[in-house]
């Protein structure tokens, strides 16, 4: 569906009160989409209805007219550099935002994040979870493992208790 026909029907969705139909719909031209401002500002607009401050800062994040409040939850929400990078979900290199601001706001959290890393990223290549935190799982790691083994060992014990039972 074209994007001019998307909006129409967010604000169709708006006007009849469907405020999580219309959050989905912008969620998901933002996601096909990630690098149109307008887009990102109308998203933040949708989370200012359901008051959630912290995603409003997060998708008004390479705004100048941002506000200082929501910024602040969006920062206090993701707290690294790393987790910021890819809540801000932006596709391709800084020079392909719209305004100096942005561009300066993404190349300051890029930035950051390859300080945290340890290496230069970038927004394509940046990797998910715990290795973007510059920290591994450690011993939710060793618990995670050791709950598999005690899995694979009860199967184990299962199996082989039916197979005495078998021929007895």
């Amino acid at each position: 569906m074209p994007l001019r026909d998307t909006l129409a029907r967010v604000d169709s969705d708006l006007a009849a009160g469907r405020v999580p139909v219309a959050r989905q719909r912008l969620r998901g031209l933002v996601s096909s989409f990630p690098n149109d401002l307008m887009l990102r500002r109308r998203l933040a607009e949708v989370y200012r209805l359901y008051g959630e401050p912290a995603e409003a800062g997060r998708w008004m994040y390479l705004e100048q007219d941002r506000d200082a409040a929501e910024t602040s939850a969006f920062e206090a929400r993701y707290r690294t550099a790393p987790q910021r990078m890819r809540a801000l979900s932006w596709h391709g290199p800084e020079s392909l935002a719209p305004s100096d601001f942005a561009r300066e706001q993404l190349a300051a959290v890029r930035a950051a994040s390859s300080r945290v890393m340890g290496r230069p990223v970038d927004w394509d290549t940046l990797p998910s979870g715990c290795e973007a935190d510059g920290k591994g799982g450690g011993f939710a790691d060793f618990l995670a493992g050791a709950g598999c083994l005690v899995a694979v060992l009860a199967f184990l014990a299962i199996w082989v208790n039916g197979l005495v039972a078998l021929f007895e």
